[in-house]
């Protein structure tokens, strides 16, 4: 397959909003943690917390590789900080009101918003280190390779708990833990396929 060059500026600001994503996830886990009333969901984001503690090192792991400086702020990594202090913020707003449950679910749907900004900056260091040709790529592949299915993991079961979740609210059946983690889902064609089952899945609940 033919590689591409690319745009090596452009890559540095990739990575500076990555790096702003995960040090901003870090703080919206401990702020959702204060927020989860489901044994299994406080589970799995502890868990991912600390994944995201580890992800925050692969990145700077890469920062010097490429020699750059982790702290260097850019009006797109100004944005991604402005995004991530707005959902720690939105939780502990969640939190004042006094509902847990309401909390709860806006806490799942903080996590998500912050997931999908993580899951689609991986993606596309993934998309690089494959088709990109320059001397950058097998630093990108490494920390790629090392948090891919742990990225997949946090997007796709938090998005299952938060249906769920959000179904229980409504007086409707729900499936607990969602079938996102039953059946392990770890990419987007398992998330869609888990989703469909959910009916059998209540249907054989005892």
């Amino acid at each position: 397959m033919k590689k591409t060059p690319y745009i090596k500026q452009q890559l540095h600001e990739l990575l500076y909003q990555a790096l702003e994503t995960e040090r901003g996830g870090i703080k919206i886990y401990q702020t959702a943690l204060s927020c989860v009333q489901n044994k299994d969901l406080k589970t799995e984001w502890q868990e991912y917390l600390e994944q995201t503690r580890s992800h925050e090192q692969q990145l700077l792991t890469v920062f010097e590789q490429l020699s750059l400086e982790p702290d260097t702020m850019t009006p797109g990594r100004e944005v991604v900080a402005h995004i991530g202090a707005s959902l720690v913020a939105a939780m502990e707003m969640a939190k004042a009101k006094g509902d847990a449950a309401a909390a709860q679910l806006v806490a799942g749907e903080c996590v998500v918003l912050a997931e999908t900004k993580d899951h689609l900056n991986w993606e596309l260091i993934g998309h690089l280190a494959q088709h990109g040709q320059g001397d950058d790529t097998a630093a990108l592949k490494t920390a790629f390779d090392a948090v891919e299915q742990e990225e997949d993991h946090h997007l796709y079961h938090t998005k299952g708990f938060l249906r769920e979740l959000w179904l229980e609210s409504l007086g409707l059946p729900a499936v607990l833990p969602p079938p996102e983690e039953v059946k392990k889902v770890e990419s987007a064609i398992g998330a869609a396929r888990a989703e469909n089952a959910r009916d059998d899945m209540l249907k054989s609940a005892p």
